[in-house]
């Protein structure tokens, strides 16, 4: 039996057929044969030729190959790609108000507290990633207002100082 991959198979194969082939892999491609070989697509001769070449391959591209004209072989045996998860759209818009407060003079500090903890709890329910991000947005926020915080109490120690800094008392009225 003479196996010729199709034009399907040459796609996947060139994204994942250089990866070394796991036991798993082979396991899966003797599964794909035996079924070719209960359904009489394969002889025995065959079977047995096919069998020993899928326990000596040593890439996927390989196992699809030897595979790629019994239905679930060929293509079928690759790996599917997945993609990765999803960044956290408040995480992204907690760090940028956090880096936004040094020319916004910590106007964005309050928002980049809020995204951060909204951010947080999304990405613990629905897996995304941006946890990073909202950690940033977060500690810049904070800080900010810590810092905003401790400029207006200076601002009100020294106004109570300085008013207080001179004479209190005027005497007016006849001197006695």
């Amino acid at each position: 039996m003479t196996y010729y991959p199709g034009p399907g198979y040459r796609m996947a194969a060139a994204a994942h057929g250089n990866m070394r082939a796991s036991d798993q892999d082979r396991e899966r491609a003797a599964e794909v044969l035996k079924t070719g070989f209960a359904e009489g697509r394969v002889s025995k001769d065959e079977y047995d030729e096919y069998l020993n070449r899928i326990y000596a391959a040593r890439t996927v591209g390989d196992l699809a190959t030897l595979t790629s004209q019994l239905p679930g072989g060929g293509a079928a045996l690759l790996p599917v790609p997945v993609a990765p998860p999803k960044t956290n759209s408040m995480a992204v818009g907690a760090m940028i108000c956090g880096f936004a407060e040094f020319f916004t003079f910590g106007l964005t500090s309050i928002p980049a507290v809020i995204l951060g903890h909204v951010a947080r709890g999304q990405i613990r329910q629905t897996g995304e990633t941006g946890a990073g991000m909202a950690m940033t947005g977060l500690v810049l926020g904070w800080l900010a207002i810590g810092l905003w915080l401790l400029f207006w109490a200076g601002v009100l120690v020294a106004g109570v100082a300085l008013g207080h800094g001179g004479p209190h008392t005027v005497h007016v009225g006849p001197a006695g």
